[in-house]
């Protein structure tokens, strides 16, 4: 969303503690089905949202993080509010000039929408993404 010539995207946490702006616009979305992306999100895949972490700024809050290994042998760090839980950023070192935002927890979530979607090999098979949708069947090469 663009105000006053600038682009502004609010976002926050189920309860209101962990509140954040965007100032850059979003770089893509993806749907991911990866087994951490589940077990995170408590649903049957992740919407995240690529944001250069220039264009992140924390309003109010803070967040509580736990990395770990992911599937492709790479850390991953997620962030969440520590008051309720909800998932918000997720940061690898892989990509240090990015975090990838829970679009869920944007105010405005349908500003986005996902162009493919990844670790489709551990995807469920009841919850359907359209099939013309670009798919990879682990992590994309970029």
């Amino acid at each position: 969303m663009k105000l006053n010539g600038e682009f502004r995207l609010k976002g926050g946490c189920l309860c209101g503690y962990v509140r954040y702006e965007l100032t850059l616009q979003p770089e893509g979305a993806t749907y991911c089905h990866c087994d951490d992306c589940r077990r995170t999100t408590g649903s049957a895949f992740n919407v995240g949202v690529r944001v250069r972490g220039a264009g992140l700024a924390i309003l109010s809050g803070k967040v509580k993080a736990y990395t770990k290994t992911a599937d492709s042998g790479n850390l991953i760090t997620r962030e969440f509010c520590p008051e309720c839980g909800s998932p918000l950023f997720t940061r690898s070192p892989t990509y240090p000039d990015y975090v990838f935002i829970k679009a869920g927890s944007l105010d405005d979530p349908t500003v986005v929408v996902p162009k493919d979607q990844i670790w489709t090999s551990k995807k469920v098979p009841w919850a359907q993404i359209g099939p013309s949708l670009p798919s990879f069947l682990e992590n994309r090469t970029s």
